[in-house]
């Protein structure tokens, strides 16, 4: 008789599952230990750009055509580098997003700088823009914003972060953005007013 062919060794047994954490993650793009990384808020797009847009209204106007009601909005927006640079703007369209992006274009177009003291203003200013009245103070370290919503979008797009102020009058949005606006650019730095009268600075030399 022929002797039977030994039995063949038994194969350990394959595990074709790819291992934890190996390409199988990389399938849909660059992926965190908890899932595909996103893209932050804050990149604004990639541009690099240091200006902030803050929206302080949006108004609805409605057109009453054939066929029914047509709307659209307008929004006023404020933007600024918190270094002393800001500027408001209006945008209309027939979406929010785009009524709000055209106005942080038309503020952009329409920057100023102002003159500051370290993160507060250099001396007491009061401006007015028709109805809406508004009052500045600097204040010390560490006292904060102590104002509106509408006056503290404005002042913190400037960079202030510690200043009194008082509203009076009109409540209206836009004229008290544009006020605050007014107030600011009539502060003027101790240097600067030297400056332009010929005058040194007596306090640096007996320092």
């Amino acid at each position: 008789m022929t002797p039977a062919a030994p039995a063949p060794a038994a194969e350990a047994p394959r595990n074709d599952r790819p291992e934890r954490g190996s390409d199988r993650g990389d399938r849909g793009g660059n992926r965190g230990p908890r899932g595909p990384r996103r893209r932050s808020n804050n990149d604004n797009d990639g541009k690099g750009d240091e200006f902030t847009d803050k929206t302080i209204f949006i108004n609805r106007s409605s057109k009453v055509v054939k066929g029914g009601r047509r709307f659209s909005f307008s929004a006023l927006v404020v933007t600024g580098d918190k270094l002393g640079r800001v500027g408001l703007g209006l945008g209309k369209g027939i979406e929010v997003s785009d009524a709000i992006r055209k106005g942080g274009e038309n503020a952009r177009a329409r920057l100023v700088t102002v003159a500051l003291k370290g993160v507060t203003i250099p001396h007491d200013v009061y401006a007015t823009f028709g109805g809406a009245k508004v009052l500045l103070r600097p204040a010390s370290p560490g006292t904060g914003l102590i104002c509106g919503k509408t006056v503290r979008a404005v002042v913190e797009s400037v960079g202030i972060k510690d200043v009194l102020s008082k509203s009076l009058g009109s409540k209206n949005a836009a004229n008290v953005a544009k006020a605050t606006l007014t107030a600011l650019l009539q502060l003027r730095r101790r240097e600067d007013i030297l400056k332009a009268r010929g005058l040194e600075d007596r306090s640096l030399k007996t320092a």
